[in-house]
């Protein structure tokens, strides 16, 4: 049997979508809100079985993926967030790049030698990668407006995935992956799907209550906001986050929302003109982790925000080496 797991935002879908465009596979898909990365303990695959695993930290994967391995089944992994040690495996193929350019959707484009370059470059967008976006899809000539499109579409996918649960999403990741995997072409997604245009009103109003908050602190290091227990808050936080980078580069921003159990659900951006930081940051606090340029905590407890916004403000300290 196959299964198919992969991290629900932008990055996820387009990684997988592109490898079974080239290898078509019928199977299991495994998925959830972004911050639902501990899957691969959800599969139970052994011997003849073939696990594909996108766009998910190995580190946070381990103790699950050496259990598959011990039962025989075989995996394929990439990624490119921070994995901790890689097992050494006959069983285990690995494409590992942690570098602050790359996304899991343009390792597979990579992999796949380019054979679907378009939808590398929606991850890229997705993934907040604009300036890797434009490189990919420098072969394809597009213009601006096509380009915005894939833009658009890139930013409206990862939205999707953003949630304390699917409850709060537009759809749920593997649905929208079914709908995504109808397309070679992005364009035809965005002509034809319905869903296109639910996402893109959705990401508009909510976008638009976000950005009426004001910062909870503003310092030379970059700016904190705390939106409300609300599902349009959590819907949108990690988009709020590329927006404020997107808008200040040279700053780093995080976006804290409240949990309905107590906490914050944290989002942090690294400045777009430095790219790293995020991740240790947030690998100070016990549900931390990330990549070098955007990271995240599930729950910060209220006890902790006090440190939190201390470390932040020393972790971008204007001055301070990467």
């Amino acid at each position: 049997m196959n299964y198919d797991v992969f991290n629900g935002d932008a990055d996820g879908i387009c990684a997988l979508h592109q490898l079974r465009l080239a290898y078509p596979a019928e199977g299991e898909l495994v998925t959830g809100v972004k911050r639902d990365i501990s899957l691969l303990g959800r599969v139970q695959a052994g011997r003849g079985d073939r696990v594909s695993v996108l766009d998910l930290a190995m580190s946070k994967n381990r103790d699950a993926l050496l259990a598959l391995l011990e039962r025989g089944a075989q995996v394929e992994y990439f990624d490119h967030h921070i994995p901790g040690e890689i097992p050494h495996h006959p069983l285990l193929s690995a494409v590992i790049d942690t570098r602050p350019d790359v996304c899991t959707g343009l390792l597979v484009n990579r992999h796949l030698q380019g054979r679907f370059p378009a939808w590398a470059v929606v991850a890229a967008f997705g993934d907040n990668m604009r300036q890797s976006a434009l490189r990919a899809a420098e072969p394809l000539g597009l213009g601006e407006p096509q380009l915005e499109q894939l833009r658009e579409l890139g930013e409206c996918i990862n939205y999707n995935a953003y949630g304390e649960s699917v409850e709060d999403l537009h759809f749920h990741p593997a649905e929208l992956y079914r709908l995504v995997h109808r397309h070679r072409d992005p364009f035809g997604f965005v002509r034809e799907e319905a869903a296109f245009e639910t996402l893109r009103t959705g990401y508009a109003e909510d976008m638009a209550l976000a950005c009426a908050v004001r910062p909870e602190t503003e310092t030379g290091s970059g700016a904190v906001y705390i939106l409300p227990d609300r599902p349009w808050s959590r819907r949108v936080s990690g988009a709020f986050g590329n927006h404020l980078a997107g808008a200040a580069p040279g700053k780093a921003h995080a976006v804290l929302t409240r949990r309905s159990e107590g906490g914050f659900l944290v989002s942090v951006r690294a400045p777009l003109a430095r790219g790293t930081g995020a991740e240790a940051l947030c690998r100070q606090f016990e549900t931390g982790g990330g990549r070098k340029g955007a990271a995240g905590i599930n729950r910060l407890p209220e006890d902790q925000l006090g440190r939190f916004l201390e470390l932040f403000d020393q972790g971008f300290r204007p001055g301070r080496p990467c």
